[in-house]
């Protein structure tokens, strides 16, 4: 009876431990990524340092953007500057996209201006969860032509779903969007007010895949306190 009360507790522990986690980028790489301060702007309390980041090419006629999320619903807005300091002059590569379904979030022919390529900047990620705007970056050099999507780097779990919705927290963000962004970049608007049917670029693309939905969750992020509390 002690040792299921010790094992209840483990796997109580495990799941609070998945719970306290908001969004993972899972590409392209970020500049950094700590829990407690993904709420800080406008890279989640880390600054961008493009001669320490891990510095990923981006094609600015389509390229990957894949994420994780643990919240059964929220909403995110995909943003590029050239200001390598991040700290503004962001123009937004879409409206808000209201993701529906935990996990894996894949964006596979994400663009940007063309006027990019050839410069380095910065690529951000700013999702509106239940528990607040959380937001990741990542250092790119930003190159011309198209990326081609492998699954292995680009999926979505299984049953997810993504539509554009006006989403006024994202929309009113400090240097959301810039006036001079090309028309090659999909949609840049100062704010998100697509209509809540609309479908987002890669509408096309399966959203789904055979995955394991919490199962992996619990297997990536719980099991090592679970285990331990097999021992």
């Amino acid at each position: 009876m002690v040792k299921l009360t010790a094992l209840a507790g483990c796997l109580f522990a495990s799941l609070i431990g998945q719970s306290a986690s908001h969004f993972l980028l899972l590409y392209p790489p970020g500049v950094g990524f700590d829990d407690s301060i993904e709420g800080t702007a406008p890279c989640g309390g880390f600054t961008v340092d493009f001669s320490k980041d891990n510095v990923t090419d981006f094609h600015v006629g389509g390229d990957v953007l894949a994420l994780k999320s643990i919240h059964p619903q929220a909403t995110w807005l995909f943003r590029a500057t050239l200001d390598q300091t991040a700290s503004g002059n962001w123009t937004n590569l879409l409206p808000a996209i209201q993701q529906t379904g935990l996990n894996n979030f894949c964006e596979p022919n994400l663009q940007v201006p063309v006027s990019f390529a050839g410069s380095k900047g910065v690529l951000g990620i700013v999702q509106d969860a239940p528990d607040g705007i959380l937001y990741q970056c990542a250092a790119v050099n930003f190159v011309a032509g198209a990326a081609t999507v492998t699954q292995s780097v680009c999926s979505n779990e299984t049953g997810t779903t993504a539509s554009f919705v006006a989403d006024p927290s994202l929309s009113n963000l400090p240097s959301a969007a810039s006036s001079t962004a090309s028309s090659t970049s999909g949609t840049s608007t100062s704010s998100s007010t697509s209509s809540s049917t609309a479908k987002p670029s890669s509408a096309n693309a399966v959203y789904g895949y055979t995955g394991l939905g919490m199962l992996a969750w619990f297997t990536v992020i719980g099991s090592a306190t679970f285990l331990a509390c097999l021992l």
